[in-house]
């Protein structure tokens, strides 16, 4: 199918875009479109932008915590101890020793 059938394509600019691994992605938009900041790079997934000596950082990523750590997190070891002897407590009572 031609451009004939197809109608006339819309003027585009074709931008360019830096991840911090460096690789480089031209996206093409519509010549009224805005531009976005930011855009997902496809080989890698890190956000990239239009500055080549500058792209943004990689996002921070926070390592996987427990239930345990973040109880932890909220918790004194004195209040830990304090609720284990008083589960003990009522657990003993259950059993009647």
């Amino acid at each position: 199918m031609g451009e004939a059938e197809r109608g006339e394509a819309a003027p585009r600019n074709r931008i360019p875009f830096w991840c911090a691994n460096r690789h480089e992605t031209r996206v093409a938009f519509a010549s009224d479109a805005d531009v976005p900041e930011l855009w997902d790079c496809p080989r890698c997934g890190l956000p990239a932008g239009q500055d080549q000596q500058n792209p943004p950082p990689a996002p921070r990523t926070e390592p996987y915590k427990t239930h345990l750590a973040y109880v932890r997190e909220r918790r004194s070891d004195a209040d830990g101890d304090a609720l284990l002897e008083e589960a003990l407590t009522r657990l003993h009572r259950r059993r009647g020793a």
